[in-house]
């Protein structure tokens, strides 16, 4: 048996050796997933197995190459012949080579999420629609929701629940923005993140004798990592590929559904959960054993999510030690609680001789930040919060960027309106605007339109020197790698001496992030991985352009000694040696938005789930009693998680109730420490069953049911139409009187 075998404990290396047939492998919180997933591809290979007929999927490029790296630790410069890569990579090389079967040229370019909402921008204007109303973010997020679920632009106007739900958002258009849309996609030869996965299986879908038939030979075994966070059309792609008669179905998922948190983005927890109406014989392995966190935290972690229904019941255990209680505290105010935080991290630093790097701060919403960021800069505390702007999304980046998906595609428009005029050359917004209309009226890009449109001589040549450049780089790149080609357009576009004559502290920073940019290029040039089947290396521009456009923030390094702020669902993944999970209230955490859901509430105790076992050894749990919201200071409760954890495995400096069974609407009880201990209905109301009435119907005297707070009398009502708002007593005895807006109450009568 081969000596890695012997690293893993019994269930780890069944999970390996079982590669035949369908296998589902439920990875708890630090249970060695990472490393099952990679031994068990290396151990195909030692079996026999070719390595590029072995396809992994995961959802990091951090994750591909740390894959990649120990597979090699094992078998050698095989590993770098795995199909190995995120979703949109793996699907975006195999789009490169099949994409004219469906009308795409084979270098196309791949729009990020500010040219695809450049581009709706520009087609809501040509609408004549009232940018209001047809607000970026909202299109751009039914259309991205529209392509997850398999939904074109044809089918889209026969969807009655979604036309419906457009109008009563008063954006009765939407459906003509995504046919637009996707027209102008396509004449730019331009794909968004959303089409490497739906053109995809469209190209799989309308090929399926050649095509389809071709990947299906060719990737013998399939592995996915984080199968949770799966969408729709992800699960769609790989039942494609693997469900057909004849199949092996050598498929293993690893993922656990108690991490699965990502719903906002599409995911759907349904895909990891009913996998075995599928794939008939799953075999499944549980890896139960947290290599991580010490008991406290593991045993706190086991009692929440088991008031989760849906979910495949597992019990994590852990042999590093009983450990620390978890410390949960209590603040009177959100600004308190900043400042117990910053309190709390000095004595840990001392007690415990934590570096700041050990340390993280996770919080539900990314604008709770602001108060622990005072404090830890008061108290000289270095600290890094992840979410702001990504080095990929920096102004001169994205400028230097532009020109060299130009150079590459000259059908690319938002790349092309990015730089027409920059470095400044005198073609103003209103000539960018004649080009626009030109093209669109003729049917043609506006790549080809800029020797055709009729403007001054001095206007038109302006525009010709314009695409004599672009082509003088498209002319280069057959002869110089990317690294020269895009160091030689940094200079003759006018990038480098704008930067340079702008001598202040924030220009040469700019000058720098576009030479780091450069810098990149070259070590991307430098890399001697080999591509699957040939004995050399692509490093041509159009290949750097898809690695860059499918970097995310999250696969960004930096190894300063920093204190770690960031939300909840970013910290998936993480582990560090000290933990707080701040702001602990109910409608923050659980947010406001899963109150009236059970599948919502759910999500959010798993949020809470993954938070709490990002923690090696210490965890410190948080919330106040009030918080600073919009001006005015709103009294909170604290969250019904906090009751969730049994009592043996928690210090704090309050008294924490018991937790209720109930799983939805009524919050778990947890009292704040008063003289008056707070008392409220514990309610047992089934969702299913709740039935609210028109808000028009409610009157005064009325008795009504509400999820939260249960049964009360409509005292009275203020306002009038839909700004009506109800006083109701719920016969509580602290708080009984409650103002609801009756248009968001949600209210039964009775």
């Amino acid at each position: 048996m081969q000596n890695y075998l012997q690293e893993l404990n019994d269930v780890q290396r069944q999970a390996v050796t079982t590669t035949e047939g369908p296998v589902l492998v439920v990875a708890g919180p630090g249970s060695g997933k990472t490393r099952v997933l990679t031994f068990r591809i290396a151990y195909l290979i030692e079996q026999g197995v070719l390595p590029w007929q072995i396809l992994s999927l995961t959802f990091t490029n951090k994750s591909a190459r740390e894959m990649k790296e120990r597979i090699a630790k094992v078998v050698g410069d095989k590993a770098n012949q795995v199909w190995a890569g995120t979703f949109h990579s793996t699907f975006a090389k195999i789009l490169r080579v099949e994409a004219e079967k469906i009308g795409y040229p084979s270098n196309f370019t791949i729009y990020d999420t500010t040219d695809t909402k450049s581009l709706i921008k520009t087609i809501i204007k040509d609408l004549n629609l009232n940018p209001e109303k047809y607000n970026v973010n909202a299109v751009y997020s039914r259309i991205s929701s529209a392509k997850s679920n398999l939904i074109t632009p044809k089918l889209y106007p026969d969807m009655q629940e979604l036309m419906t739900a457009d109008k009563a958002s008063q954006r009765p258009h939407i459906h003509e923005i995504y046919k637009t849309y996707t027209a102008r996609c396509k004449k730019a030869g331009a794909m968004d993140f959303d089409d490497l996965l739906f053109q995809l299986y469209y190209l799989f879908h309308s090929n399926p004798d050649n095509v389809l038939e071709k990947y299906r030979k060719k990737f013998q075994y399939i592995l996915v990592d984080e199968f949770q966070d799966t969408n729709y059309l992800q699960y769609a792609i790989l039942k494609k590929l693997a469900l057909y008669e004849g199949s092996k179905l050598n498929v293993c998922a690893v993922g656990d559904d108690a991490q699965s948190i990502y719903a906002f983005r599409g995911a759907t927890v349904e895909n990891i959960l009913d996998l075995e109406k599928d794939f008939k014989g799953l075999q499944t392995f549980k890896l139960e054993q947290n290599y991580r966190s010490t008991d406290h935290i593991v045993q706190a972690a086991n009692a929440t999510i088991l008031f989760n229904k849906k979910q495949i019941r597992k019990k994590i255990w852990s042999d590093k030690g009983v450990g620390h209680k978890i410390k949960v505290i209590k603040a009177l105010s959100d600004t308190e609680e900043g400042k117990r935080v910053a309190d709390a991290i000095v004595e840990q630093k001392n007690r415990h001789h934590l570096s700041n790097s050990d340390i993280a701060i996770l919080y539900r919403t990314n604008a709770q930040s602001r108060v622990f960021e005072e404090y830890l800069r008061r108290y000289n505390i270095h600290y890094q919060v992840f979410g702001g702007t990504s080095f990929y999304q920096r102004k001169e980046v994205k400028d230097l960027i532009a020109y060299l998906r130009l150079t590459v595609n000259q059908k690319d428009e938002e790349a092309l309106k990015r730089v027409i005029n920059y470095p400044k050359r005198g073609i103003g917004k209103t000539t960018l605007e004649k080009l626009s209309k030109f093209a669109n009226e003729s049917d043609q890009t506006l790549w080809d339109c800029l020797d055709q449109l009729q403007v001054p001589a001095r206007t038109q040549g302006l525009l010709k020197n314009f695409k004599l450049l672009i082509n003088t780089f498209t002319q280069r790149s057959t002869t110089s790698d990317a690294y020269e080609l895009a160091t030689y357009i940094a200079r003759q576009s006018g990038i480098i001496k704008v930067l340079k004559a702008d001598t202040t502290v924030e220009g040469l920073s700019r000058l720098e992030n576009v030479t780091s940019l450069l810098d990149g290029i070259k070590e991307f040039v430098e890399n001697d991985e080999v591509i699957e089947g040939t004995e050399q290396s692509d490093k041509s521009l159009s290949t750097y352009l898809q690695n860059i456009a499918l970097h995310t923030s999250l696969d960004e390094e930096d190894t300063g000694n920093y204190v770690t702020l960031m939300s909840s669902h970013s910290a998936k993944g993480l582990e560090f040696k000290s933990v707080f999970v701040v702001g602990l209230e109910e409608t923050l955490f659980p947010s406001f938005m899963s109150m009236n859901s059970m599948s919502a509430i759910e999500e959010e105790r798993r949020l809470f789930y993954v938070s709490i076992t990002r923690a090696e050894e210490l965890l410190t749990l948080t919330f106040a009693s009030s918080r600073y919201r919009h001006g005015k200071t709103v009294y909170s409760e604290p969250s019904r998680f906090l009751s969730e954890i049994p009592l043996d495995h928690v210090e704090s400096n309050f008294n924490i109730g018991q937790p209720t069974t109930s799983n939805v609407a009524p919050r778990a009880r947890v009292t704040g420490g008063f003289k008056k201990k707070r008392t409220e209905a514990v309610l047992s109301i089934n969702p299913a069953d709740f039935n609210p009435s028109p808000s028009s119907s409610i009157e005064e005297g009325m008795r009504v049911l509400h999820l939260k707070f249960g049964e009360g009398e409509v005292i009275k009502i203020d306002g009038a139409r839909d700004k009506r708002v109800a006083t109701i007593n719920f016969n509580q005895i602290d708080n009984p009187e409650r103002r609801l807006m009756l248009k968001f109450a949600k209210l039964q009568i009775l």
